[in-house]
């Protein structure tokens, strides 16, 4: 029945967007009118059918409805997706900017739950918890030493606002488990990573994410840094993978003049919408860089090219993924979604924001990134090669930019891969540094904690001492990762150190202050820097 249900409720779903099509045109005879009238799609739902009802066997009908769904929107576009009940929950409640919990960021390590950071005015902080905390057992389930999953985990710490969980805690120089019992709350999602000034007149936001609250986050940190000094903005869209369309309105709404155009979409049964500025300009005259990079899509993709088009700010970086197709969201009857297609994305002077792609064919689409890698796109400006088909002009000073997917940044800043050696990369990928943080705080965080408890004498005067590198040793050692040579060890001590400081900070502050320290190692954020304080900002842009 659940396999009949979906799929005709699909097919409706369809159909009502075509209704109006196959009605615009008499058919000429009784022929042509019987031929019309059977739609090929409705084989599917007949199929279906006829499984329910009569197949040999006992089925499983969730499963071969979700196996249908998914096979057909794989003879679609890349983006059309079918998302089950648990997983269109988990990213309903990203982009919502909420969700009911205890308010607490975990991470596995070793089968061991740690309590990371407990969100500041949230039931856990409320109950007690702290930093460092090792979850032991969520109301009557033992969860450490089981192989459970982080997510498994997380579903259990969640459940209705106002409902209770019985949490156990081992917390280090406390010999016995500490119980308590929590009443979940709605826990605010933030989608700013940091916020913080870079100098006396420049502000740097991060945006991780196009959520329900986004745009009034951006607001609140704009005036919060305005009122520090801030004349000039850099905003870090590098790896925000996008989010809601109208979210991305509301933000370049921020920065354009009224009236001023900031995206339009356009498809087959979609007639063309326009998204224009207000005139609620918030920071209408300082100096904007957004840095991006081929992992920046979707809505960060919309932001850029609006501002480009407008010669409103530099876009600083590599170029974007080119995500630009718009996906209208179905609720299906078991709570399941289904995210099809139905426009295109386009800038101000009418770029595509997608890049190609080849109905039914994936493969090749999905390793495009590799293949940017491979062909020295990431590496070097001149490796990307555009058509003159390809070339539109900004609306105001007139610049040459390019179409054919994702948005070309105004400086392009290549890819190092030389400062990461094997050895270090085999750290990274097993996650050794991030394990040595709680394994090193496991024993000293008093010691540090009392040390150092301002942000700024922390990144003036910590550094990696010899007890934290030795855990990294102890650990990788145990992994089996060791450093080719004496030479490698070398080369990889300093960043070894200084992202360890980084992820120090930031389970002992937050994130700002991470990227606080992180960030310089960045090319693209030095290259903003640069750029957003000298004459080189107005070169770029053209401006008289």
């Amino acid at each position: 029945m659940l396999l009949r249900n979906c799929i005709i409720t699909f097919l409706l779903v369809l159909s009502c967007g075509i209704s109006a099509q196959n009605q615009t045109s008499a058919p000429k005879n009784a022929k042509e009118q019987s031929a019309r009238s059977f739609n090929p799609m409705n084989k599917i739902g007949i199929v279906a059918t006829a499984i329910s009802r009569l197949y040999v066997d006992v089925i499983d009908e969730d499963t071969i409805a979700e196996k249908a769904i998914i096979a057909m929107l794989k003879q679609l576009d890349p983006h059309s997706t079918y998302l089950p009940p648990r997983e269109a929950q988990q990213t309903l409640e990203a982009l919502s900017g909420k969700f009911d919990g205890i308010g607490v960021q975990i991470s596995m390590v070793d089968d061991t739950l740690y309590v990371s950071q407990v969100i500041v005015g949230g039931p856990s902080e409320k109950a007690g918890l702290m930093a460092g905390d090792r979850i032991v057992a969520v109301d009557d389930s033992i969860v450490a030493g089981r192989h459970k999953s982080s997510a498994e985990i997380i579903t259990m710490l969640r459940g209705k606002r106002g409902t209770k969980v019985n949490i156990a805690i081992a917390r280090r120089g406390t010999p016995d488990l500490l119980h308590f019992t929590i009443t979940r709350d709605k826990i605010p999602v933030h989608s700013i990573d940091a916020e913080y000034m870079l100098d006396d007149t420049t502000g740097y936001i991060r945006l991780s994410r196009f959520a329900e609250s986004s745009a009034d986050e951006i607001k609140k940190a704009i005036k919060s840094l305005q009122k520090e000094g801030m004349k000039n903005l850099v905003l870090d869209l590098q790896g925000n993978g996008g989010g809601y369309l109208n979210v991305a309105v509301e933000i370049a709404d921020m920065f354009l003049d009224d009236n001023q155009l900031i995206v339009y979409t356009e498809g087959r049964n979609t007639r063309r919408a326009e998204e224009k500025a207000t005139g609620k300009t918030l920071f209408p005259d300082g100096r904007l860089v957004i840095l991006v990079d081929e992992t920046s899509a979707s809505a960060s993709e919309i932001l850029a090219g609006a501002i480009q088009d407008w010669d409103r700010g530099v876009i600083v970086g590599r170029r974007t993924f080119g995500k630009g197709l718009v996906q209208r969201p179905f609720n299906l009857p078991d709570k399941s979604l289904l995210r099809l297609t139905i426009a295109r994305y386009h800038t101000p002077t009418g770029r595509c924001i997608q890049r190609p792609y080849v109905n039914g064919e994936d493969e090749e689409y999905e390793n495009d990134l590799v293949e940017r890698l491979h062909n020295g796109e990431l590496q070097y400006a001149d490796s990307t090669h555009f058509a003159d088909s390809l070339q539109y002009r900004t609306l105001r000073n007139n610049r040459v930019v390019y179409g054919g997917g994702g948005i070309m940044p105004d400086c392009f800043v290549g890819l190092d891969t030389t400062i990461y050696t094997p050895y270090h990369r085999s750290l990274l990928r097993q996650g050794i540094l991030n394990r040595s943080i709680y394994a090193y705080l496991d024993a000293h965080r008093k010691e540090v904690s009392s040390k150092y408890k301002k942000v700024s004498k922390f990144i003036e005067r910590y550094e990696a001492d010899a007890h934290l590198l030795a855990q990294v040793d102890t650990l990788a050692a145990r992994a089996g990762i060791f450093p080719a040579s004496k030479e490698e060890r070398e080369k990889s001590q300093p960043l070894i150190a200084l992202q360890l400081k980084a992820l120090l900070a930031r389970d002992l502050f937050d994130a700002s202050t991470y990227y606080m320290i992180y960030n310089p190692t960045n090319d693209i954020y030095r290259k903003a820097i640069d750029i957003v304080n000298s004459q080189t900002y107005d070169q770029l842009l053209g401006n008289p």
